[in-house]
């Protein structure tokens, strides 16, 4: 991997703080911070795990979540260390993406998936065939930095990329102003004469779920009737997903935060960045057998009729 070192950014400038745990708005009154003990790396929830929280339903909660970019094995496992290349100082990288990147937390990058996620939270009450609704009342940026990183073989058109000696990691940062919230990107980091792309930012969490029966985590890529892994781009502010639930309590968790992706990730990532996500947890007793599929019902998403304040733009 070859990168240009960049100056130190003025990452004051873009309009978004950094969100170290326990710092900044936190909007309700139970706050998950993704700590080492909070999170798992590579694999999802299953029945035998413990829960790091208990809510009521009804209950809306905060909830930290690390983006995996800066913290994977092909990255030196060492965020201070892989930002700081970019002109990131070692202040502005998350103390728990640093905590998690030190801790003896397993991680197989060859065998589990990259994503880290911050759960499970236990629903008190909810019971299979029941739905877990989750509903996204707030995304806030807690960096305004991340990461479009192209890993040679993999992606959407893995056949149009250059045969490439090692992984292509493209730096972004995220603006926030009165007139919105955008993405940039270098066109080229090594010459700065060919200017940057800027994009709209639309955040929402790539995983969402549900933990699943037994004993045996599941890999945290393929989606499934537990939610996982969806990637779905419209499940930002103001979208509810519906999943069935599983096992007692349900077992709920969130992690792969995005900043902006479009219609899939043909690079094989999504503008990668740490979120600071509020969500109401609901249960809907009975609700499989509604759908159809008696109780064999997969995941299915609508949007609220009232509109989020977003947190990606100034006021």
């Amino acid at each position: 991997m070859t990168v240009t070192v960049s100056p130190r950014l003025d990452l004051a400038a873009t309009g978004f703080p950094i969100l170290q745990p326990h710092h900044g708005v936190i909007a309700s009154t139970t706050y998950i911070p993704a700590t080492p003990g909070n999170t798992l790396w590579g694999r999802l929830p299953c029945e035998a795990d413990s829960p790091c929280a208990v809510v009521q339903p009804g209950s809306a909660i905060t909830v930290d979540t690390i983006s995996h970019e800066g913290v994977l094995e092909d990255q030196r496992r060492n965020p201070r260390e892989f930002f700081s290349r970019y002109g990131v100082s070692g202040g502005h990288v998350l103390d728990d993406a640093r905590q998690v990147a030190d801790s003896g937390m397993p991680h197989d990058f060859d065998n589990d998936g990259p994503h880290l996620v911050t759960g499970p939270i236990a629903v008190a009450g909810a019971r299979p065939g029941d739905l877990l609704a989750v509903t996204v009342l707030g995304l806030t940026p807690r960096v305004p930095y991340g990461m479009v990183s192209a890993r040679h073989g993999f992606g959407a058109l893995p056949g149009e990329m250059p045969s490439l000696p090692g992984p292509v990691f493209t730096f972004a940062t995220a603006h926030s102003a009165r007139q919105g919230a955008w993405g940039r990107m270098a066109v080229d980091p090594a010459d700065s004469s060919r200017g940057s792309l800027r994009f709209p930012l639309r955040p929402f969490l790539g995983v969402m779920g549900v933990a699943v029966p037994g004993g045996e985590r599941p890999h945290s890529v393929p989606p499934g009737r537990h939610g996982g892994n969806i990637d779905v781009s419209l499940l930002g502010e103001g979208a509810t997903l519906f999943l069935p639930v599983q096992v007692d309590d349900a077992l709920v968790y969130f992690g792969d935060p995005h900043f902006a992706q479009g219609d899939g990730e043909v690079a094989l990532t999504a503008f990668e960045a740490s979120l600071r996500a509020t969500v109401k947890l609901e249960v809907v007793p009975g609700g499989a057998a509604v759908r159809p599929g008696h109780g064999r019902v997969a995941p299915f998403a609508g949007r609220t009729t009232t509109s989020c304040r977003s947190a990606w733009t100034r006021t």
